[in-house]
Order: structure tokens, then sequence, then C-alpha cells
């Protein structure tokens, strides 16, 4: 993401603030995808994939040393970053016309919301976030159907969801 910050005056035209001076530019500006030089359009797509599995990891590295139940970091937490990133594009984000396919998303259903800006589909992200929450629920109190719950809101709300996808898993034996 940083080279389009060299080679873009504008990478990210949501921010067009964030720029550098034309004296630390190179001469070559990107190709854009949609409204993103290629670059940034690719390490935007890098965060999204890999901000589950941060996730993941950060429950392997530190579960052990701090006492949070399992589905805290593998349910609650991919819930609340979806509550906080719903809440972002749908209020704040500063929303690029038209709206692109291409839009980075952390969910099928916040890339419906992003893609169109159409209200529906951040509403259906607010409903599968609260679904997670519940299956985070049926988790801490070791229902039978936790695991089919927290399997569901994994697959909605791939692909934020695949650490829940995990605890689903770790419920299974």
């Amino acid at each position: 993401m940083g080279l389009s910050f060299l080679t873009n005056p504008v990478p990210d035209p949501s921010f067009p603030w964030a720029t550098l001076p034309e004296s630390l530019r190179v001469a070559y500006t990107q190709p854009r995808i949609e409204h993103w030089p290629v670059t940034y359009t690719v390490g935007l797509w890098l965060v999204v994939f890999t901000l589950p599995l941060v996730l993941l990891h950060a429950y392997h590295q530190y579960a052990s040393r701090l006492p949070l139940r399992p589905s805290t970091w593998l349910a609650a937490l991919p819930v609340t970053v979806m509550l906080a990133f719903t809440t972002y594009c749908r209020f704040f984000w500063p929303k690029l016309q038209p709206p692109t396919w291409n839009a980075p998303s952390y969910t099928l259903v916040c890339w419906g919301y992003c893609s169109t800006y159409d209200p529906l589909w951040s509403n259906i992200a607010y409903a599968v976030a609260i679904f997670g929450a519940a299956a985070t629920y049926l988790a801490y109190r070791e229902s039978t159907y936790a695991k089919y719950a927290l399997a569901t809101f994994g697959v909605l709300a791939f692909p934020l969801g695949v650490p829940a996808l995990f605890d689903a898993y770790r419920h299974h034996g």
C-alpha cells in the first residue's frame, strides 16, 4: 500500500489529504483498479483476508496468558470488529462515487453494502453481527447449539468469521 503513496498524488480518494508532497513521489503513476492504485488495492485486500489470521494468531499467542474464554477471542472479537467496521462504513466512511465492486470489505455482506451503498446490506451486516453475539453467548453457556451457531456466523461473516469457524470446530469434539 505504501508504494502507492510514492507513485500517486492521491492513493485513496476517500482521504485526499493522505498524500506525500510531489517532491517525495517518483515520476511514475500507477494505474488504478476502479478508485485505487493497483498496489493500494492489493494491499487493502491482503489486510481484509489476513485480519482473521491475525485474530487466530492472537488467540494462539495470548489466550493462555489472559483470563479470557476462547470464544472471546474467536467469536466476540470478530463480532466487535464487524460492528465497528459496519458502523464506520455506514456512517463515517467517505463514500466514493460511483460505488465499486472492488471496495474492500471484511465480510461478504459488508461487501454488498460497500459495493452498492444500499442500507439494506448494512442492516443485514448488523443482523449477522447480532447473530454472532448470540452465538458467542451460546458458546459461553456451553450450549449444544453453540457449534452450529458459531459455524453459521463464521460462514455469514466470511472472511472475518474464520475464527468463529475455528471455535465451532473446537466445540465439535
